[in-house]
C-alpha cells in the first residue's frame, strides 16, 4: 500500500481508515510472530512450560518483565536477547501504526503551502 505523493490531493477518509488498518495488520502480524518466537524460546531454552512461556514472553514484549526465575545459561542468554529484541518490535510496532497519520497530517501541512500563489514572493 503507497501512500500518496506530496503533489497529490489528500486522500480521503475512507482511504486513511483503510491504511490505519492495513498498518495495524502488519503491527500485529510482527507482535504475533514476535510472541510466537519468544514463546518457543522461553520453553526450549527456559525450559519452562508452554503456557509458562507464553507468559514470559508475554509478559517481555509488553515491557512488563518476566515473570518466571530461568535457570538455565542457554535460557539467561535467550532471555537477555529477546529483551532486546522486544525493544526493537515496540518501536517497530508503534512506528507502523503512527505512519499513516503522521503522513495525513504532514501532508494536510504541505498542501496548505501549496493553495499559496506560486508567482507572489512570500509575505513577511
Amino acid at each position: 500500500m503507497s501512500l500518496e505523493h506530496k503533489a497529490e490531493e489528500i486522500a480521503p477518509f475512507g482511504e486513511f481508515i483503510r491504511r490505519l488498518l492495513f498498518f495495524g495488520a502488519i503491527a500485529g502480524g510482527i507482535i504475533f510472530l514476535a510472541l510466537g518466537m519468544g514463546v518457543c524460546g522461553y520453553h526450549y531454552f527456559g525450559q519452562l512450560s508452554w503456557i509458562d512461556a507464553l507468559v514470559n514472553a508475554a509478559m517481555i514484549l509488553g515491557g512488563m518483565g518476566p515473570v518466571d526465575k530461568v535457570e538455565s545459561i542457554e535460557g539467561k542468554l535467550f532471555a537477555t536477547f529477546y529483551a532486546l529484541f522486544s525493544g526493537l518490535v515496540f518501536v517497530a510496532s508503534f512506528s507502523l501504526m503512527v505512519t499513516p497519520v503522521a503522513h495525513r497530517v504532514l501532508h494536510k501541512f504541505h498542501v496548505d503551502d501549496d493553495d499559496l500563489p506560486q508567482d507572489e514572493p512570500p509575505k513577511k
